[in-house]
């Protein structure tokens, strides 16, 4: 063992499976704690709310000594003391907020969609908190916007400019100064209609665009020049006019998997690195295509089975017995290849696998 370690945040399966292929032991505070989960884990502890974190953490660290401590989803702005090992709270929060993003973006005149004015349609609607795209919208009226703030009374929110392109985020390590991308990923949306429509449904590994390299070389200067400390993602629209800067997410992404299953790295060691002030001396080259696709149910159901047979090809396994409401995740599905194609080919494998399954449900 190289040490112990506490992963505190909303979702925490992949930073956690991170954490015990480098060798650690692992405890973590996690909203699902699925099945997967408690393979890597000495001990895990669920928690619906994120006000239960400063006891939960408090208890933790009472029953065991923790070499460091990271955060992923929902805990990225918190102060955890000296045994912290990430991007500093105060330099976090900047970066929770759309807001404070805007305002990174233009001090530094990266190319960022503009904020509208009120009156002036279309405008794409964002919470000024919260991840993972699920209440973005574009409004194309008046009553449009209305019924956004409907559903979400007394939210805080920002109207941007729209832009049309391909979603794509990089990777990046920094030491507060520095940075390295890792690699550059299409980002899969939901699609259809309602407030899902924008969320996160997947990624894709590498990305290869005439434009990756100049991509790539931005992300590292929007890194260096963020303050962030260890992992972080930068999100990025690709148009026909251009790149354009879209978030800053001061945190382990979603896409660490992938990116760990492309270029053989492991982002957990790295992330520790980097509070060390180490980088890679290069970015990595991809060795393989990797694709993860989220799962959504569509209907209530109830979980009958036990997939872990179908592991590695799927993660954040859900436990028999659990109830999924229509519209939210049931698990993730892999796939790797060659290049593409091949990766796709065997993504449509295991998923319907899984839609074996889950049509009895």
């Amino acid at each position: 063992m190289r040490g112990r370690v506490l992963v505190a945040g909303f979702a925490t399966r992949h930073v956690v499976r991170s954490a015990y292929a480098a060798g650690y032991e692992v405890c973590a505070i996690d909203h699902f704690c699925d099945q997967d989960l408690t393979w890597y884990t000495k001990e895990q502890q669920t928690f619906e709310e994120l006000a239960e974190f400063p006891d939960l953490i408090e208890d933790f660290c009472s029953r065991h000594t923790f070499d460091c401590i990271v955060t992923t989803s929902g805990a990225e702005d918190m102060d955890l003391g000296k045994t912290f090992c990430g991007t500093p709270s105060e330099i976090a929060a900047r970066f929770c907020t759309k807001t404070g993003i805007q305002q990174f973006f233009e001090e530094h005149e990266f190319p960022v969609p503009s904020f509208l004015p009120e009156e002036v349609y279309p405008a794409f609607i964002k919470p000024d908190t919260g991840a993972g795209g699920w209440r973005n919208t574009l409004a194309m009226t008046p009553n449009d916007e209305a019924a956004w703030r409907e559903c979400w009374p007394d939210t805080p929110y920002i109207r941007q400019m729209p832009v049309e392109g391909i979603p794509c985020s990089v990777s990046c390590i920094a030491d507060g100064t520095s940075a390295r991308a890792l690699s550059l990923n299409r980002q899969f949306n939901r699609g259809g209609v309602g407030e899902r429509r924008f969320g996160f449904a997947g990624a894709l590994t590498p990305f290869l665009p005439e434009e990756r390299d100049q991509i790539l070389s931005l992300a590292e200067d929007i890194a260096a020049k963020s303050g962030c400390i260890g992992s972080l993602g930068i999100d990025f629209m690709l148009t026909d006019d251009g790149i354009r800067t879209i978030e800053i997410n001061p945190r382990f992404q979603a896409t660490l998997d992938i990116v760990e299953m492309s270029t053989g790295v492991n982002i957990f060691e790295l992330h520790r690195n980097a509070a060390r002030g180490i980088l890679p001396a290069e970015r990595p080259e991809p060795a393989m295509t990797a694709l993860r696709s989220i799962i959504f149910a569509d209907h209530d159901c109830v979980v009958a089975d036990d997939l872990k047979s179908l592991h590695p090809d799927i993660a954040d396994i859900p436990w028999v017995g659990t109830e999924i409401e229509e519209g939210n995740a049931v698990l993730s599905v892999y796939g790797r290849g060659a290049d593409e194609d091949e990766a796709l080919a065997s993504l449509d494998k295991t998923i319907t696998k899984v839609h074996r399954y889950m049509s009895r449900w």
